[in-house]
């Protein structure tokens, strides 16, 4: 009984003086490495909760609006392209990992035996879907007009020799299609989702030098809290080096 009435205590002390920080996260890999640093951050008096989403819109406007303290999912060209859009103005706290973006086919086992008018579809908002075609231009699928321009769209093409059938999809729903189409570009944390292995099941997929770095992003008033940067010291951590590394066997890579 006195056992228990110290262990209450010691709970109830730990919640007077916790600190709680609310993430939103989609659920592969990015909640589960913040699950990993909770016994960590706990100790440190931070009392961490993950909202899990799996959308790359709610995570970012939540934040905007203080409904939540930070978002653990997206990368910095992304984040970008979201504050010119939307009026926002989130800011990056650190980066943690990188998650190479793939094309995956039920259909073929080598990209040179993509058929003629193949249908193919890859993610439809502005970083990611110029992140796709940079892919395809880089396999030598297709050529753009400017292979440098993250942001290029299926008009920058500038040669389609295979006349591929190229299609935009919110990038969550893509695996779901994959049986359907000739060759679907993923990106790896929807991959993991759907089972696939990225390191054995993508036809192509981008190397270690790709800019597309995942990111913890928060506000500008939130930024420097102290919560905030020991959740960035979590992440960076040698143990959460070592967990991305043995848990996800180079389908994603830490950026530290």
């Amino acid at each position: 009984m006195k056992k228990l009435i110290v262990a209450l205590a010691a709970v109830a002390a730990f919640s007077a003086h916790a600190e709680e920080l609310t993430v939103a996260a989609t659920p592969v890999p990015h909640a589960e490495i913040l699950e990993f640093v909770k016994p960590a951050l706990a100790k440190e008096g931070v009392d961490l909760k993950v909202k899990v989403f799996t959308d790359y819109i709610q995570p970012n406007v939540q934040v905007a609006e203080k409904r939540l303290d930070a978002n653990f999912f997206q990368h910095q060209p992304y984040l970008d392209e979201f504050n010119k859009a939307k009026g926002t103005s989130l800011v990056a706290v650190t980066g943690v990992h990188l998650e190479p973006l793939g094309a995956y086919s039920s259909k073929i086992k080598k990209l040179d035996e993509l058929p003629s008018g193949a249908n193919v579809v890859i993610p439809n908002d502005a970083t990611n879907g110029g992140r796709a075609l940079l892919l395809l231009a880089k396999a030598g699928v297709i050529t753009l007009k400017d292979p440098t321009n993250i942001l290029s769209t299926v008009k920058d093409i500038a040669q389609n020799p295979k006349d591929l059938k190229i299609r935009e999809l919110e990038a969550a729903t893509i695996p779901r299609v994959l049986t359907q189409v000739d060759l679907a570009l993923i990106n790896t944390n929807y991959a993991l989702e759907a089972k696939l292995d990225p390191s054995k099941d993508a036809l192509v997929i981008e190397g270690s030098d790709s800019p597309y770095v995942n990111i913890l992003v928060s506000r500008a008033d939130n930024k420097d809290s102290a919560a905030m940067q020991k959740l960035a010291a979590a992440l960076h951590s040698p143990e959460v080096k070592k967990f991305i590394t043995e848990k996800y066997k180079g389908a994603v890579l830490p950026a530290f």
